[in-house]
Parts: structure tokens; sequence; C-alpha cells
């Protein structure tokens, strides 16, 4: 993670002479778009695929789902021309950080602009609302719970900003979300039930166990650890952005593959409406790691880990994929729970938990900080930021992978049968998926 400085705000003597010369910041690095492009080719394939070949997505929904890529385009050269604009106002604000990964080098004395997720978060939003005069009515069931998420967002964004210039403390860090969640648990109105695996069954003495308030909780708790999640398995340049690319693709290609199975409108319905949020959520991001890719012309700040964690977390409540979602956050999972002392105050925890940085060597080698990346290269051995952070987004897509697997190993690509679950018992496939996890951890840890 970047150590931030900001610039110095001291007015100058009264009878100071005037200087003739200014210093001016030299202009960011150009974006890296040989990289963009190879992302974008990577994901088009199966994109495309799914929308036209493999599945029959119905002509008013597929044209819905193109009219907000469409958009997303335009938005993610928006960004990519706002961001060095962007950036040099936040350079004249003291918002910059110096590069803790290249300490003792000549790249580490370089100021990097800081907190550049704020131009994300807001073409982000210009995108969601502008889609809504193309596919919402006003009489629209969706239109509520789509302001709600957008409201929830916006206020993570704020939130997040707001850290940003006041670096507040871990303890009200965790407050944060929980405050942004309010107006998207409100507005919730689907099911709050879960299927009871069949073993439990005689001792909780039915199949169905309506959650009620129980559920929300979680779901609060659900946007709680999405957005601080992304924020503590951060520190290296492109991680923040990576692993959210990463995520996000997979959580679109996860929702085509449910709309093109299933036969059920509400439930496809739930699943475009997760489309229309992640897709802007992934085109602004490709246009910020085009700048925040090693070596790093920009920050992200926790505006963008905020923003980022706060929208997958809405997208998976209201999607009602929560616990699939869960899954896809593998990776961050376990760098919470190895995070766990040092957050939790039983060990010391350091402002940075970064690896240490060689100048020598330009290696990274793992500390005994508990962090996936540490943890990492204390078991493969040292590595450059580069390839750590590729070997991390690497394990991330794995994870994501096991998601998939896991799905087709409990109920199938195809969801026809799950359906039947939906209208019997008002839950989805991710309960169950949620009870078989909760079976195999149990049995793992005893």
């Amino acid at each position: 993670m970047a150590a931030r400085k900001r610039a110095s705000a001291k007015p100058s003597p009264p009878h100071a002479p005037e200087t003739t010369t200014t210093q001016i910041d030299p202009p960011i690095s150009p974006p890296k778009k040989a990289l963009i492009f190879k992302f974008c080719l990577f994901f088009s394939i199966p994109y495309f695929y799914l929308l036209y070949q493999h599945y029959k997505i119905e002509k008013d929904l597929r044209r819905s789902i193109l009219i907000n890529a469409a958009l997303c385009v335009a938005g993610f050269f928006l960004t990519q021309r706002m961001i060095p604009v962007a950036s040099r106002y936040v350079s004249k604000r003291g918002l910059f950080g110096f590069d803790i990964n290249k300490k003792g080098t000549p790249q580490g004395d370089v100021k990097v602009p800081e907190s550049l997720g704020i131009v994300v978060g807001i073409v982000f939003l210009v995108l969601a609302i502008l889609f809504q005069y193309f596919n919402f009515k006003a009489d629209s069931n969706w239109l509520v719970e789509y302001n709600a998420a957008l409201a929830s967002i916006c206020f993570m964004i704020l939130l997040g900003f707001v850290d940003d210039v006041l670096d507040v403390p871990w303890r009200v860090k965790l407050l944060l979300p929980s405050i942004a969640a309010l107006p998207l648990l409100m507005a919730y109105a689907g099911h709050t039930t879960v299927i009871i695996p069949k073993p439990l069954v005689s001792y909780v003495g039915q199949e169905v166990l309506d959650l009620g308030w129980v559920y929300k909780l979680y779901m609060g708790l659900l946007a709680v650890f999405c957005t601080n999640s992304i924020n503590i398995h951060a520190g290296l340049n492109g991680l923040e952005v990576g692993q959210t690319v990463v995520i996000a693709s997979a959580i679109v290609i996860h929702n085509l593959m449910q709309i093109g199975a299933s036969s059920d409108p509400e439930y496809k319905q739930a699943h475009a409406f997760s489309i229309y949020l992640v897709q802007p959520l992934l085109a602004t991001s490709w246009a910020l790691l085009s700048y925040n890719w090693y070596p790093s012309s920009v920050f992200v700040g926790d505006t963008y880990t905020y923003f980022a964690g706060m929208t997958m977390a809405v997208v998976g409540i209201l999607g009602h994929y929560s616990e699939t979602l869960l899954i896809f956050f593998l990776p961050q999972v376990l760098n919470f729970l190895l995070s766990l002392p040092q957050l939790s105050g039983y060990v010391k925890c350091p402002r940075h938990r970064l690896p240490r940085f060689n100048p020598e060597t330009g290696l990274l080698t793992g500390t005994r900080d508990g962090t996936l990346m540490n943890f990492y290269l204390r078991v493969v051995g040292p590595k450059s930021e580069k390839s750590l952070c590729i070997h991390l987004l690497f394990v991330q897509a794995v994870g994501c992978c096991f998601c998939f697997m896991l799905r087709y190993f409990l109920a199938g690509w195809r969801v026809e049968d799950c359906v039947v679950y939906v209208s019997a018992f008002g839950v989805d496939v991710d309960a169950v998926i949620s009870t078989a996890l909760t079976i195999i951890l149990a049995k793992a840890l005893i």
C-alpha cells in the first residue's frame, strides 16, 4: 500500500521574495492499452459465445444487455480521458503518495496521484443512471431496488473519498459499509430462507428455514466484508483493480449462464439486474487498470476499493447469489482469516503489512505479517512486484473457476431443476451451495 504524503499547506512569510519559477509535476504515464486489449479479448470470447451461441436468450433481454455494454464502452474511453485530468487536481491538493515497494530506487521518489477511484465511481454512476432511460419504466418493480443499489454505492463512494482525505482509523472503516448498506437493506424484498441439509432435517424439524431479520443482518455483514476484503488485500500495483476485474468478469459470465439456462422470468431478471451494474464496474475498472498496472501511474485509494466491494456486494444480494459471490471472494476470505489475529488486536498490527522490498535485487520477501501475499512469498520465495501481482490474480482466477466447478458438481450448468425449488420454497441454488460448504468446512475442521 502506498504511503500517502500530503502537500504542505504552510503560508508564505509576509515579506518572502516572489519566485519566478514554479515546480510542475510531470504528467502521468500513458495508459497501457495493449494490456487492456488482451483482457478485453480474453473476456469477450466467452461473453459473446454465451450471449449469442450457447444459449437462446430473449431478444429484449439481449438488447438491454447490449445497450448497457455500449454505454460501458463509452464509459471506458471517458474514464481514460478523465483520469489524467483528475490526477493533476488531486496532486495540487496534496493527495499523492510514494510507492513503498520501490523505496530506495528512483521510482520510489516519484509522486503518484492518489484517490483516482473517485473518477471511476463518478463515471459508473453516470452510466448506471443513464441506463435507466433505456431499460426501466416508471412503474417497474425493479426500479426501487435499482435506485436503492445506486444510493448505497454512491454513499460508499462518498465515504471512501472522505477516508482518503481524512485517513480515518480502521475501527471506523469497518462501520462505513454498514452505513452505506442501509438503503439497500431497507429496499430488499427477496427471500430470507435457506435450505436445511438433509442430515440435519431431523434435528431442525423442517426442510426450509426462514431466517427473517437474521438474513438481512447476514447481507449487511456481507457488504462490510466485500468492501473491506478488497481494501486489505492490496498494496501491489494493479492488485486492487486486477482482483476486481477478475471477480467482475466471473460474475458477468455466471449471470449469463443463469439467464440462458433458466426458464423462470423473475430469476432471469434478477441476474440481468446484476449484469446492468457489473458491466459498468468492469468497463471503468479496465480504464483504471490501464494506469494502475505496474509500474503504476496513479493510486486508486480507498475510494475505489470501497466502491468496488460495495458494488459487487449489491449485485450479489439483489441478484440472489450472495453465497456464490463468497466463493468468488475465496482468496479474500483466506486473506481475512490470515489477517484476523492482527486486525483483532491479538497480534501487533503495523500500519503497512507489506512484503519487504530489497532495492538491490528488486524482489519482495514475505514478512511474518498475516496477509495472503506474505504467506504466498514465504511459500514460493521472493518475487518481483509485477510477478507477485500476476500470481495472486491467477490465484483469484482459480478461485472463480473453483466456484464454477462447485456449481457444476452440485447443481449442473443447467438450473431448470433448481427452479422447482425456487417456486416451491422461495430459495435458489445458492442456498444449496452454502449448506454444502458448511458441511465440507465442518468436516475439515473436525
